[in-house]
């Protein structure tokens, strides 16, 4: 694992081993994919300003988020189907957030975790991820489906397993155009189940007439007549805390919190839903500006591949920040380990940044530490 230096390291691995089908089903966004591109080039575009001579012996990237106590500001996003990457999957990725590295020594796995967002269209089922990481802070990805009894079980059996929140997808009232799976006439390998699921519902996405096998499984399963009312319903059958995911503007993350949730995930789905809408980071600012007088958190995901990009994500105020794709390319690349490596990497380029920007911990990383590209451009 040493040789994998960077994200990038791994990417370009795990993309030489994935077969075309699943490499291309990890790796594509909507459409013309522009804001797939754009949710790493929106980072490019913030600057991080340095302060010197702080003098900082050691730096703590330790936060809490609904409560739980989290080594880094980094989790590990839900992405589908993650036994097409390794015969593991979920499971081996949960156990990766466990034991992480610190360039000032080594901690218990008591002390170094992160938290884990499973899918519900998962290749592990709720059970099997909360055995195989029953140390670890786990939440877990809801679609709301059409029948409510399947959603309700989900939910009661995700509360019964010890996951500690539900992150409600609230961008997909039917999945995005994937040019590429589209293409491929993409299915689940038929050695693999959709394992939340029992018969028809676990094995429908191993057949497809024409295009895309997920986009034609979830035509009538998915819920398309929700509102924000549907949100009170959920709260009404889990004490679970709901965060909210999919939101890219400040009225949505209004209606979110008056609805009952109590964290807010600003996403757009790894741009795989709808081709053209704004980088996550671009839009993260006027989400957290939106919110600030509420009792709620605020996260991110997209485009994250650095230290840095966490950063300056924390910098315009997230609580967390979550990634997927990195996470398929570690554990593709080395299972349980591949995805420790990935995590150790970004913790490793947070602990450079704060030490390097002059900013003691998470909680020194203020609005003030970046700027936007465009206002030195003004000079």
């Amino acid at each position: 694992m040493e040789r994998y230096v960077s994200v990038h390291d791994l990417e370009e691995a795990a993309l030489a081993l994935l077969p075309k089908a699943a490499r291309d089903y990890y790796k594509s966004g909507a459409t013309d994919e522009l804001t797939l591109a754009d949710n790493k080039r929106a980072f490019q575009r913030y600057r991080i300003r340095p302060k010197c001579l702080v003098g900082i012996m050691q730096t703590d990237l330790g936060t809490t988020v609904l409560g739980q106590n989290v080594s880094m500001p980094v989790g590990i996003s839900p992405t589908a189907m993650q036994k097409m990457a390794h015969p593991e999957g979920e499971m081996a990725n949960a156990k990766g957030m466990l034991e992480l590295f610190s360039i000032f020594g080594f901690a218990t796995a008591q002390e170094e975790k992160t938290i884990y967002t499973l899918s519900t269209i998962a290749t592990s089922s709720i059970e099997e991820v909360a055995n195989a990481a029953p140390e670890g802070i786990k939440w877990f990805q809801l679609y709301i489906y059409t029948d409510r009894e399947v959603t309700r079980d989900l939910v009661t059996r995700a509360e019964k397993a010890g996951y500690k929140a539900i992150a409600l997808t609230v961008d997909t009232p039917l999945f995005g155009i994937r040019r590429a799976d589209v293409r491929n006439k993409f299915t689940l390998p038929s050695h693999l189940r959709l394992a939340n699921f029992e018969g028809f519902l676990s094995t429908k996405i191993h057949n497809t007439d024409e295009g895309s096998g997920l986009n034609n499984y979830v035509q009538n399963l998915f819920d398309k007549t929700l509102t924000w009312n549907d949100v009170k319903w959920l709260k009404s059958i889990t004490k679970l805390p709901i965060v909210a995911k999919g939101i890219l503007r400040a009225d949505d993350a209004i209606k979110a919190v008056e609805a009952g949730c109590a964290g807010i995930l600003v996403s757009n789905h790894g741009a795989r839903q709808l081709d053209g809408v704004p980088a996550t980071i671009e839009v993260l600012p006027e989400i957290v500006n939106a919110v600030k007088n509420y009792n709620v958190e605020v996260y991110l995901d997209g485009g994250v591949t650095s230290g840095t990009d966490v950063y300056k994500a924390l910098a315009l105020g997230a609580k967390m920040v979550f990634v997927g794709r990195p996470a398929l390319w570690g554990l593709t690349v080395g299972g349980q380990a591949g995805v420790q490596r990935m995590l150790n990497i970004l913790r490793m380029e947070l602990e450079y940044a704060l030490q390097i920007a002059g900013t003691p911990s998470v909680c020194d990383v203020t609005k003030d530490m970046i700027r936007h590209e465009s206002a030195y451009s003004k000079l």
